[in-house]
């Protein structure tokens, strides 16, 4: 009897039962929407984070780098020597500096790895080449030094060769004409490639490095700075006079990569001239939930240097990804919350309404013997439907909404600035990190939507919750009614 009652009136009333379900609609999807965004704006978000630590990692230590003392500039310095006085000279420079935090002790990296709550600490050296090549014109020119300010090139993820520019080195009786591009170089241990700067990379041509490498004049290339550069497996790559081989071309697997180029541990340290010293230890810890404390006690026995979680890293993200996170995750989910209370009152409403529009209706059937708890449960049931339309209507906008986002897929940037520690992240790959003035790591990420059985589950908890409500008041009116109302409303 319950189910062929519920099936007429329902029947009888198609247009308010689907005005109601697509109020509750609009709610949920807009729920889901919202949901969705937020899930990809946190994955973009976890992309960046990977790009600059490497899979794996839950926290750097790096050391600030100490102010420059007397009349140092900090700018790097090249040596020409043109011999010639009638014709051109062209020469070319390579200045390799260390980047990120102050050079810390290879032997740390033991000594992290030993503390409370590690599981395992790698560690790195971040390099930036700034080269140089140019020409000497016609004219008396002697042995000089250039001083040119650092050229960080385009900067951002896939780095590649830095824009040109032009310094202009002392000469006398001519003149001189140099470009300048600067590249990233990342110094790894090929011993343990789990955590690093490879940690996060992917080889797509030739092959990475192997455990006998430590000291092999071999070198990997992000896949970006090759394919700027013409590089490929086989050719040889030339910094600072000495020759590499390439290996393997390598492609970010969760993001573009911000490092350019990737050489062993030890020549990147013959490069900088920072014989066992590196410039970030990578930390993986034994529990996630445990990063904090871990944080506190390798800053405790560790004195001197920075710890930067990943959360300490996401503080500093700023750019379009972190103004449309904030909306997303505040204005986003309090509109949500708004928009699906008033879908909410707005179906208990119109429940209420119809039910007083069917005053004869339950007087008649109170009339006939049935008890209000009957017709209650009659118009609870009719709700319930409504709401289980709703949600199958809400679901199904949801999705199509989450489906366009990541159809289109916009674009989003995200700028990594300072974590205040004088490197922070800075030992990730990226030509600097964080703790570099000179230029900020930018960062371009494509923002998807995905929906997760969460929040189908959420979106059906929604419809079930409207539908309860709206056949609560519905209900509550319905049995307020008295068999006389239904003689009242004939006359």
């Amino acid at each position: 009897m319950f189910g062929i009652y519920l099936k007429r009136e329902l029947g009888r009333r198609k247009k308010a039962a689907l005005v109601i379900a697509l109020g509750l609609a609009l709610g949920i999807a807009l729920v889901i929407t919202v949901n969705s965004v937020s899930a990809g704006m946190t994955q973009a978000q976890d992309k960046v984070l990977k790009s600059l630590y490497g899979l794996g990692t839950d926290m750097t230590v790096t050391k600030a780098r100490s102010a420059p003392t007397g009349n140092s500039s900090g700018r790097p310095n090249f040596e020409f020597d043109a011999k010639s006085n009638d014709s051109d000279e062209t020469q070319s420079s390579d200045r390799v500096m260390t980047q990120g935090g102050q050079a810390l002790k290879a032997a740390l990296v033991a000594k992290v790895a030993k503390q409370d709550g590690v599981a395992n600490a790698v560690g790195a050296i971040t390099l930036n080449v700034t080269k140089v090549d140019g020409s000497f014109t016609q004219g008396k020119a002697q042995s000089t030094t250039g001083s040119s300010s650092q050229s960080q090139g385009q900067g951002g993820p896939g780095g590649g060769s830095g824009g040109n520019s032009t310094a202009a080195p002392q000469v006398q009786g001519g003149g001189a004409s140099f470009d300048v591009n600067s590249y990233s170089v990342a110094g790894v241990d090929v011993t343990d490639q789990t955590l690093g700067p490879l940690a996060g990379m992917e080889i797509t041509s030739g092959k990475t490095f192997t455990a006998a490498q430590t000291n092999a004049k071999v070198v990997v290339l992000s896949k970006s700075y090759a394919k700027e550069n013409k590089y490929k497996v086989g050719k040889t790559l030339k910094i600072s006079g000495t020759k590499y081989t390439i290996i393997g071309i390598a492609t970010a697997s969760s993001s573009e990569s911000t490092t350019d180029v990737y050489l062993p541990l030890k020549q990147a340290q013959t490069l900088a001239d920072a014989k066992n010293q590196v410039t970030t230890i990578y930390v993986k810890a034994t529990d996630s939930k445990q990063i904090d404390t871990v944080k506190a006690t390798i800053q405790k026995n560790i004195s001197g240097t920075t710890v930067t979680t990943s959360a300490d890293l996401a503080d500093t993200v700023s750019g379009s990804l972190s103004t449309a996170s904030n909306l997303a995750t505040s204005v986003g989910k309090w509109l949500s919350i708004a928009v699906l209370v008033a879908a909410f009152l707005v179906a208990a409403l119109l429940t209420s309404s119809a039910v007083s529009r069917r005053v004869r209706e339950f007087g008649t059937l109170k009339a006939l013997g049935w008890p209000s708890r009957r017709v209650t449960r009659q118009v609870v049931g009719e709700s319930m439907v409504n709401g289980l339309l709703g949600g199958a209507l809400g679901i199904g906008l949801g999705l199509a909404a989450a489906y366009a986002v990541t159809a289109i897929s916009p674009k989003l940037t995200a700028q990594l600035g300072s974590t205040g520690g004088g490197g922070g992240m800075g030992g990730g790959p990226g030509g600097g990190g964080p703790g570099q003035q000179s230029s900020q790591n930018t960062m371009e990420i494509a923002l998807s939507a995905p929906v997760s059985l969460t929040t189908i589950a959420l979106a059906v908890g929604l419809a079930v919750t409207g539908g309860l409500i709206a056949g609560a008041m519905g209900g509550w009116r319905a049995s307020r009614m008295r068999p006389a109302d239904a003689l009242r409303s004939v006359s």
